[in-house]
Formats: C-alpha cells, sequence, structure tokens
C-alpha cells in the first residue's frame, strides 16, 4: 500500500499564516458589521510602480505577436533581466557576480524552503529563533528533524535570539553544517553589521559549512553602513547562497518574482570529502523541477533595475518605511517597547501586560479589530511578542494606530 511522508505528520499545526487567516475570517462572519484592518501578513497594497506596468504591457504585446512570441523560458531566467540585476544590485556596492550566478525563480520563500534539498538528510540545521516558519518546516518535511517537543524540533540547532543579545544570533556552540539567517529580519526588524556578519562567514569557512542567507528585505535598509547582501564580506562567495525578492522591494508579491544567487565557489562536499559546486547542483535541480518565470514578467521586472524603474520603487518603499513610522510613534506613545522598523518594514513589538502572543492577537481583534502576527508563530523565543507590518494603506494604518491607542493594557 501507498504510505504517506510521515515527517509532514510533526508538522507543528497549520502554517502560521494560514491560522491566523482563518482566525480573522472567523472573526469577520461574526461580526460582519466591523471593519478589520490587516497589519499581519507581510502582503503589500500600494499598486506596481508605472514602468514595471509598462514592461508588463510590452511583454503582453511581445506574447502576441508571432515574430517576438517566446516559449518555454529559460530555466536560469532571461540574461537581459540576470544582467540588469547584476549592474543594479552587486556592482555598484562592489561585489561582482556573474549572471550565471543569478537564477530567476518565482520568490525567495520557494528558493529558501527548495534549497535544502541539495544536501544530505543528515545535515545538521541551525535557525535562530524567532524564525520565518518555511526555514523550519522545509527541513522537517524532508525529515532532518525529530519530533516537536516543548516548542522546538528535536535536532534542529536553535540560536536564541532575544532582548538580551539584541536580537541577534550569536554563533553556535557546537558544530552545524548549514546556517539559516535573515537580515533585515523577519519577523524582528534587525538588522546585522558587516564585523557581525564577518563572523558568520569566518564560521562557515572554517567549518566548511553554508549559509541560506535571506535578503529579502534588503531594499528597506536606510543605514548605509548596513550590509545590503552577504556578498559584500569578503570570503562569502565561498560559503554563502544569498536569496532576494521582488516582493517588497517592487510589490511582486502577486506577480511573484525572485532570484537566488549562487556563486560557483560555493560548494558542499560528497562522501569522499570531495567539494561539489553548489552552483551546479542548484541548476541541475531547478532544470528538473522548474520551468522558469513567464517572459512577461521577467519584462516587468526588468524595469525595477532601470533608473526610473528603481525611483519609482524606492518611492513605495518610503511610503511603507512612513507607515513604519507612524506605527512606532504611536507604540511609544503609549510606553510599549519594540524594535524595527527603522531598516524594516517589520515592527516587533513585546506584549504588554504580560499577555501571551496569541492572547495579544485575540484581544487586538476583538476589541479593537486590529490583526497582527503572534510572536508565538514564529518560534519558542517569540512567546511574548507580536509582530506589525507596515503594508497597509495609510489611512488603515492610521487608523489602526489610532485603536491601538484606546487599548486598556
Amino acid at each position: 500500500m501507498i504510505k504517506v511522508n510521515e515527517n509532514y505528520e510533526k508538522l507543528a499545526g497549520n502554517y502560521l499564516f494560514a491560522e491566523i487567516a482563518k482566525r480573522t475570517k472567523e472573526y469577520q462572519a461574526k461580526n460582519p458589521d466591523k471593519k478589520v484592518i490587516r497589519l499581519g501578513i507581510g502582503d503589500v497594497t500600494q499598486p506596481l510602480a508605472p514602468s514595471v506596468v509598462d514592461g508588463l504591457a510590452a511583454g503582453a504585446k511581445e506574447m502576441g505577436s508571432a515574430d517576438t512570441f517566446m516559449g518555454y523560458r529559460s530555466d536560469e531566467g532571461y540574461e537581459f533581466l540576470r544582467e540588469a540585476i547584476r549592474k543594479m544590485d552587486f556592482l555598484p556596492r562592489g561585489v561582482d557576480i556573474a549572471i550565471d550566478e543569478i537564477f530567476i525563480t518565482t520568490g525567495a520563500k520557494e528558493d529558501t524552503a527548495n534549497f535544502q534539498e541539495l544536501f544530505s538528510l543528515d545535515t545538521k540545521v541551525a535557525v535562530p529563533d524567532p524564525v520565518y516558519p518555511v526555514y523550519v518546516d522545509a527541513n522537517v518535511m524532508a525529515g532532518r528533524t525529530g519530533k516537536f517537543v516543548d516548542g522546538r524540533y528535536e535536532g534542529l540547532v536553535y540560536l536564541d535570539c532575544s532582548k538580551v543579545n539584541d536580537f541577534t544570533p550569536e554563533l553556535p556552540k557546537e558544530p552545524v553544517d548549514l546556517i539559516c539567517l535573515c537580515f533585515p529580519n523577519n519577523p524582528t526588524g534587525q538588522v546585522i553589521t558587516k564585523d557581525q556578519l564577518k563572523r558568520w562567514v569566518d564560521y562557515a569557512r572554517k567549518n566548511k559549512a553554508v549559509i541560506l542567507y535571506d535578503a529579502a528585505y534588503e531594499a528597506y535598509i536606510r543605514d548605509p553602513e548596513i550590509p545590503r547582501s552577504i556578498f559584500e564580506i569578503d570570503g562569502a562567495k565561498e560559503v554563502a547562497v544569498e536569496f532576494r525578492s521582488l516582493s517588497k522591494t517592487a510589490g511582486f508579491t502577486g506577480t511573484r518574482l525572485g532570484y537566488t544567487i549562487v556563486p560557483k565557489d560555493a560548494v558542499a562536499y560528497d562522501s569522499d570529502n570531495k567539494p561539489v559546486p553548489l552552483n551546479k547542483l542548484w541548476n541541475r535541480r531547478q532544470a528538473t523541477k522548474f520551468n522558469g518565470v513567464a517572459y512577461l514578467i521577467q519584462k516587468g521586472a526588468y524595469e525595477v533595475f532601470t533608473e526610473k524603474g528603481r525611483a519609482e520603487c524606492n518611492k513605495i518603499i518610503s511610503y511603507y518605511m512612513e507607515n513604519a513610522k507612524i506605527i512606532g510613534d504611536g507604540l511609544k506613545s503609549i510606553g510599549i517597547d519594540f524594535i524595527g522598523g527603522t531598516n524594516s518594514p517589520y515592527i516587533w513589538l513585546k506584549t504588554p501586560g504580560g499577555l501571551s502572543s496569541w492572547d495579544f492577537f485575540d484581544k487586538l481583534i476583538n476589541e479593537i479589530q486590529v490583526v497582527g502576527t503572534p510572536g508565538a508563530g514564529f518560534g519558542k523565543c517569540g512567546e511574548g511578542y507580536f509582530r506589525l507590518t507596515s503594508f497597509g494603506k495609510r489611512e488603515d494604518v492610521i487608523s489602526a494606530v489610532e485603536r491601538i491607542k484606546t487599548l486598556k493594557i
């Protein structure tokens, strides 16, 4: 008889954001006259930049002509887009990335989940806590963990992030093979300095480990001293893979496009301890399991990497960062402690009155009809914290902050 992959049965409850959507839907069904403001799931609300729309339209028009019609896409992505990414994202920062080290995909979430397929099942994985759930869940599904016990999976190495260490993970106290890092961080909004990031690169080089570096929110960094790519650190090309996305940079949450940087110098090792290039393995994986991103989507994405398109996208990012300031100022006015919101679209707040994360979720939706994300959904260290996003419409953000100020805490 056919049997299931029992690793899926280890997963703890619903996927976090599906659970939030379920609870919100249930509340609205019981209270149809109440307007709910969502500051939970990190979905954008501003429309695509005009240049992007023009690019999408141009791509669609080309698809409607026999002379310019495009069929199956390139697995790696079209060269015109990869070259534009190279010139806009990396060369100005002194980082020389070749176009065959850039892979165009449908999003960073997919790639951060799928990249673990390249590694053996006995790979020792380290993840920060709190952490974006996909890094953990993908490894659970693959079979690298034991059971879920007391809020954590056996077999994973958790790197505690708390107020004590300024929500910045410390190097593992035991050898690990694969390290997941995300800066600016989701959920805490914390960033990392070049010196701090260098320590991680040095650790990975010394231990022949690999860093999976999620830079999906790099466009929100305002401090010029904060690195926007791990490849700004010497030696990182030997040990790191970087994931980037246009979801929050350019509003592609519904359009879907990301890009993963896999340097040709980055390696893992076979059973004979011989180095195997990750670029080659990922290329082969993509050729088998992925058929590329739609041509017209790549045409629209190309405009993000032009001077005009980038200026338009930066204007939208500034809009969201002003939202973050409004939220932060509101929280300060009522004495709620938080971090984030200055180099990140996320605000990570301490739940008031000693409430648990989900109790605070219930309090917000029931008393003032505001939805956020319980910190406990990001890991054991997230208990007692709560994430708000700045991706709402300005009028909704202002209204939500005014409602929060009325809370009895």
